[in-house]
């Protein structure tokens, strides 16, 4: 444990401040913890709630190494940060979790792919490729079939730098770059398990959750938990994110998520060493939410319980097709008047689509009743502006 944290004075310093380092700071500000935030916009989600905010760009060396050299501890928010002043910092003493190397591997899929083989995680079959024009001639000379999933190797997140390639039709979403090209998985269902790890080796793992996600966005539409999977699917899924957690000696939150094939089988498709979206509902649904597990882990303060109170549905809150600009909640009344609805809004000035603008966790007695009352919120409230395009 940091000496600071038992005298008050400790500067956490967070880099990029979006809606998870809001959510982070909120439980920060429970054990007094001072909190610097690092983001480029003038205006970030973090920003009215952080003790103080600092402009600068995360993949910037000298923004990276200024914001460190102020702070006591350095987290994260994001994985795309410039990792030569993070290991800069880590050199002269700054104490950075999780580790700058291994935000470095986890920035490569094609690393983290080869981790999981070497560390025998099942995932699904692979193969590199350097450019687009690499991948058109492995299809001329049949040495690749449709369908398969291109994803870039850096830089994509939230659906982004993913493609899903089906037939030849499909051949003009190929991106260009390096890149690793997986076999189609058929996907029973998707999971994700949440890990959280200490300095001294204490390991608290999360219930799964199941994840639906939007077509067309990519991103997760509807979060439920518990999932409805098998007692020895879930027995597995939680084995391989503790394995991989150790396996990378990680201090801090890692989520994990997998496919299940239409064999029953789990596999491991990606990972982030960062709270994620597919925890947003231990806020109100576990004892201790995933923010507040993240800074024990990092302070190495004993992990809190992660038992589920409560069956609960989380749906993430987009911007509705056909509007950009100032962002107005239309229907949040009616649902705020429904029993066990929480809604949690970002802060975020400005919609467009798919933006996420917020979430709204809905926890009751039975997880039936949850996805009633979910399906009702999903109906009412949307997320528009004055302004339609």
């Amino acid at each position: 444990m940091m000496h600071q944290f038992k005298s008050s004075g400790l500067k956490l310093g967070i880099i990029a401040g979006g809606q998870l380092c809001k959510m982070l700071i909120q439980e920060a500000s429970k054990w007094d913890i001072i909190t610097y935030v690092l983001d480029p916009e003038d205006n970030c989600a973090a920003g009215n709630i952080a003790s103080k905010c600092f402009k600068g760009h995360y993949q910037d060396f000298d923004a990276v190494y200024s914001f460190g050299k102020k702070v006591d501890l350095l987290t994260f928010e994001l994985e795309n940060i410039n990792i030569d002043a993070l290991k800069k910092l880590q050199s002269e003493g700054l104490k950075i979790i999780p580790d700058p190397l291994i935000l470095e591997l986890i920035q490569d899929k094609g690393l983290q792919k080869e981790f999981y083989v070497k560390h025998e995680i099942p995932t699904s079959p692979y193969v590199f490729y350097s450019n687009k024009d690499e991948i058109l001639t492995a299809i001329i000379d049949k040495k690749l079939k449709f369908p398969f999933v291109q994803k870039l190797r850096k830089g994509g997140y939230d659906g982004r730098g993913v493609s899903l390639i089906k037939t030849e039709k499909d051949l003009d979403l190929l991106m260009e770059g390096e890149t690793m090209v997986e076999d189609l998985v058929e996907i029973e269902k998707e999971i994700a398990v949440i890990v959280a790890r200490n300095e001294n080796g204490e390991t608290r793992t999360y219930p799964p959750v199941e994840m639906v996600f939007d077509s067309k966005a990519n991103l997760v539409d509807l979060l439920i938990c518990p999932s409805a999977i098998s007692e020895e699917q879930s027995k597995k899924a939680l084995e391989y994110a503790i394995k991989l957690i150790a396996a990378l000696d990680m201090k801090g939150i890692l989520a994990v998520e997998f496919f299940i094939n239409k064999k029953g089988e789990i596999l491991v498709n990606e990972s982030a060493p960062r709270t994620h979206n597919s925890g947003h509902h231990t806020i109100e649904s576990v004892i201790t939410s995933q923010f507040e597990q993240h800074i024990r882990a990092v302070l190495n303060l004993p992990l809190g319980s992660t038992q589920l109170k409560m069956p609960a549905v989380m749906i993430n809150l987009l911007g509705e097709e056909g509007y950009f600009g100032p962002v107005y909640y239309e229907g949040i009344e009616e649902c705020m008047a429904i029993e066990g609805v929480n809604i949690h809004l970002y802060g975020k000035k400005i919609t467009r689509h798919f933006r996420k603008m917020g979430h709204v966790t809905v926890v009751s007695d039975t997880l039936v009743e949850a996805i009633k009352k979910a399906a009702i919120v999903r109906k009412t409230l949307k997320v528009i502006s004055w302004d339609k395009l």
